[in-house]
């Protein structure tokens, strides 16, 4: 008969698998995909490295366990970030989020956008893109149908979107830089990209009440 683990065994090997997770977050975070090795996680784990292959067969396993955590939680920051309000908000507010949230951690962020990685793992990074774009793509296809914006294609210009935001902070990210300005630049493109022309009146007011100034207040989170 074959053995059946107990409530109780498997929701030990669930936490410990979660411990070696968080762990991996934290090498990641410090040393990058190329710095990761199943020793190094064990060692900050506090645990064998023997146990961390008992719950992942390498690296690639270990690091693809990461990304669906890290995006998972990214993904729903930036959802419930322009989840409300008209299209400019939303973008505005999803670009903010996912771009301040990434120059939060730049090491993990470089790692989940840019880094090269194995092929397993790159895989989980494309489907960390499409979750973001489809983010985008709900807000641009009601921008549309709502005549906020001008007709396009609500899933060409999403993908657009994320690609080049990503290619963006690839910059400040690799090289572990902040540049104040980024952020309003990047929320700037995305509403001039998607139809949205941000002129102002020379006292500075926006003669369109629909395109807001570019916020500074938000607060963004860290992927930890």
């Amino acid at each position: 008969m074959a053995y059946r683990r107990t409530p109780a065994v498997q929701a030990r090997l669930d936490k410990q698998a979660g411990v070696i997770v968080h762990a991996a977050t934290r090498v990641l975070s410090r040393e990058g995909f190329a710095g990761l090795s199943m020793a190094a996680v064990a060692a900050e784990a506090g645990v064998a490295t023997g146990t961390v292959y008992k719950h992942y067969t390498g690296k690639a396993e270990l690091v693809t366990a990461v990304f669906r955590e890290v995006v998972g939680r990214e993904v729903a920051a930036v959802a419930e970030a322009g989840g409300s309000g008209g299209v400019v908000e939303r973008v505005t507010a999803s670009v903010e989020t996912f771009a301040g949230r990434a120059l939060k951690n730049p090491k993990l962020a470089y790692v989940l956008l840019a880094e090269p990685v194995d092929t397993a793992v790159d895989a989980e990074r494309l489907r960390f893109r499409r979750a973001f774009a489809e983010i985008y793509e709900t807000a641009v296809a009601e921008g549309v149908a709502g005549g906020q914006l001008p007709p396009q294609n609500p899933r060409v210009s999403a993908a657009a979107l994320v690609g080049a935001i990503g290619e963006v902070l690839v910059g400040p990210l690799a090289e572990a830089r902040q540049s104040e300005s980024v952020i309003p630049e990047l929320v700037d493109f995305a509403l001039r990209a998607l139809g949205f022309h941000d002129i102002r009146n020379t006292d500075g007011a926006h003669p369109d009440a629909r395109i807001p100034q570019t916020r500074d207040d938000r607060t963004p989170a860290s992927p930890e």
